[in-house]
């Protein structure tokens, strides 16, 4: 039976039967037991499911990532232990030395460093491209050892939303899956397989988990990319793998094989589980996902409206408001046209008034998390970003005087007041 996202969201991944917790239980065990030899060498070879250590796998782990993969619409997920492992390993899980990514350069400050400096010291070699750019100049950015294409649904922190159909287009015809950071939106808002892309990555830390009380991440695959149709760009994928007697994951393994690959070898060497306890908290968060994203962007609405009416405002970037230039990509993108409870803006004075500003607030908190039931705020210019010069600054898409602002779940009457008094404490 066909159930909704929010059913899901509730019911997913874990389905008890007689006798058994209503809860998914926490598995706190690192290894499990087996009567024979035989029985432990297939799980080695990867002829037999089953569990034989928690590095590689966890059943508390699985049925979690299992939900995800169903909000998601995908045929297979994996929990990493951040967002940034989830996005390294979907990267790794392709490319080796001497390959090639294009990427938005409208992405989260991290990852931006992932690539462009620990990966491509590993030899992968990163093109960065501007996301609203036309699609044959985002296609020139392609070399013959390009192995995928990288972007972020809503930008963190810029706010800019990626045309995923647009990225797909380009990203298939040139033989290669696209890859979408959907922290943000989340499957709540927007599907992005349902847009062409091909493999979601999350930092489960943000709305999912929702309390800030996890870091996690994972990677969810649609089971749509033809890997063996392309088995020269991804031999990784398609030809035999030594480290399992000469398996290949396509044939073995067929719309499972890139989770598989990213379990059965990226997760064995590099080891970035989750802890059972922090996949148990995450589908806690996950039980209410549903209803707390629509409330954050709700809120997020309401507030942007009320800050781009006021005169001490220079700009407000929210792909919800009717002035955002992402407003029609967003009607179409995102469930009710609004992609999630963060927005940004600047203050007329630019820099030192945007500190000031954030100074003065009072219930609304200084912090590096986003996207949690408490409404925060973040000057990537003075935090994330403070190693960059106003020109390179604006060449991310972050002006100097940018606010991040994640509206979090109090009463949008009261996160405005609050805003409203640090104007006052300003005049």
């Amino acid at each position: 039976m066909k159930q909704s996202i929010d059913t899901i969201c509730v019911q997913g991944g874990w389905q008890p039967k007689r006798g058994e917790p209503r809860q998914p239980p926490i598995v706190q065990s690192t290894t499990f037991r087996y009567e024979t030899t035989q029985q432990m060498a297939d799980l080695f070879d990867l002829k037999a499911p089953g569990y034989f250590y928690t590095r590689l796998q966890n059943p508390t782990n699985d049925q979690v990532a299992a939900k995800i993969a169903a909000l998601e619409g995908g045929v297979a997920a994996m929990l990493t232990s951040s967002g940034q492992a989830a996005s390294t390993f979907a990267v790794l899980n392709l490319c080796s030395a001497g390959d090639h990514v294009v990427a938005s350069a409208q992405i989260y400050g991290g990852t931006f460093n992932l690539f462009a400096v620990s990966l491509k010291k590993l030899g992968i070699d990163f093109t960065f491209v501007d996301p609203d750019a036309p699609e044959d100049e985002i296609a020139a950015a392609f070399r013959p050892e390009t192995k995928c294409l990288f972007g972020e649904t809503v930008a963190n922190p810029s706010g800019c939303v990626l045309d995923i159909a647009k990225f797909a287009r380009i990203a298939h015809s040139k033989g290669v899956p696209l890859i979408v950071d959907n922290t943000f939106a989340t499957p709540v808002l927007c599907r992005p397989f349902e847009f062409g892309a091909d493999i979601v990555v999350h930092s489960t830390t943000k709305y999912m988990d929702g309390h800030a009380a996890q870091v996690g991440g994972a990677i969810v695959d649609s089971g749509a990319f033809d890997w063996e149709a392309h088995a020269a760009r991804f031999p990784g994928l398609v030809e035999p793998d030594p480290s399992y007697h000469g398996l290949s994951y396509t044939k073995n393994f067929g719309k499972l094989a890139f989770i598989t690959k990213a379990t059965a070898q990226l997760m064995r060497d590099y080891g970035s589980i989750p802890s059972p306890f922090n996949a148990f908290l995450l589908n806690l968060g996950l039980e209410s996902l549903h209803l707390r994203i629509r409330r954050h962007a709700q809120s997020a609405l309401e507030v942007a409206r009320w800050l781009e009416k006021r005169p001490e405002t220079a700009w407000v970037e929210f792909a919800g408001l009717e002035s955002s230039k992402y407003h029609a990509l967003a009607q179409k993108q995102f469930d009710g046209g609004l992609p999630c409870g963060v927005m940004t803006f600047g203050l007329k004075g630019g820099r030192d008034v945007s500190v000031k500003f954030m100074d003065s607030l009072k219930m609304i908190e200084i912090v590096t998390h986003v996207a949690d039931a408490r409404s925060c705020v973040l000057h990537p210019a003075s935090h994330t970003h403070r190693q960059l010069t106003d020109e390179q600054l604006r060449a991310a898409g972050i002006p100097p005087d940018l606010i991040r602002f994640s509206v979090g779940l109090e009463d949008p009457a009261d996160i405005i007041a609050d805003l409203e008094q640090a104007f006052a404490a300003m005049a």
